[in-house]
């Protein structure tokens, strides 16, 4: 004679439900893990973080360039200072004393200073274009500074919450061992091929006169001959293919 379904035995097909149970747990673990919110906010940061050091890069080859034309205009500032500083010493020395001479000597010392001014106005325009560059690399540098910071500070949290995870992986992994170490090797295996194919789902309870894995109603045919059927029959859901739990 059949055993009525509410005489409290406890089925292997119970214990299949309760592995399946840790199984999801398992499965929303991993993905909770995958998915922490601190990792989001870890790539959004390294990307922001990307996009000054390109910027810094980009306004650094341009300040160096700056610095080189600048560089080779405080040479040849000097250069030209030094010349008409030591026309102007021949000019003065009575060393020259033909005027022809003292003419040609004042004309190089006009054009040596006029040149320098020149060259001293170009200095000091780059100087005006070095100088917002210069700001900006200190604030590209304070950015800089202000994501690691970020990033280090999600780190820490998402090593937390990592951890958190990992700890409960941990335990349900442990107790799934357990609960599947007390059944048959055979029924796991077929447990485990039908999560495969039914997406995760290889076990639902009968509910009323439904399936509790896809809900659709079995016939009334059907519900008769489950009844009569010892509890560790394994039956199968005809519209689903899942085990069902009675």
């Amino acid at each position: 004679m059949a055993r009525a379904w509410d005489d409290g035995l406890v089925t292997v097909f119970d214990q299949l439900l309760a592995l399946q149970d840790l199984d999801l747990r398992i499965h929303q673990l991993n993905h909770r893990r995958a998915n922490l919110p601190e990792l989001e906010a870890l790539d959004a940061n390294a990307v922001e973080r990307a996009g000054v050091v390109a910027s810094r890069a980009e306004v650094a080859a341009a300040l160096k360039e700056l610095v080189r034309r600048q560089h080779l205009l405080e040479d040849e500032i000097s250069q030209v200072t030094n010349r008409a500083a030591g026309h102007e010493t021949n000019l003065y020395s009575g060393s020259v004393t033909n005027p022809r001479e003292l003419q040609a000597l004042q004309e190089d010392i006009d054009s040596l200073r006029r040149r320098q001014r020149a060259l001293e106005d170009q200095d000091l325009e780059l100087m005006e274009e070095i100088e917002p560059l210069t700001a900006q690399m200190a604030d590209l540098d304070g950015a800089s500074q202000s994501l690691e910071a970020v990033a280090a500070d999600l780190k820490a949290a998402l090593d937390a919450a990592a951890a958190g995870i990992d700890a409960e992986l941990a335990e349900a992994t442990a107790q799934r061992g357990t609960e599947a170490a007390a059944i048959d090797d055979a029924v796991v295996t077929d447990y485990e091929q039908l999560r495969v194919q039914l997406g995760g789902i290889a076990i639902a309870r009968l509910v009323g006169n439904a399936c509790g894995g896809c809900h659709l109603s079995l016939p009334a045919v059907e519900l008769d001959r489950i009844r009569r059927l010892d509890p560790d029959t394994r039956v199968v859901c005809d519209e689903c293919g899942r085990i069902l739990v009675r």
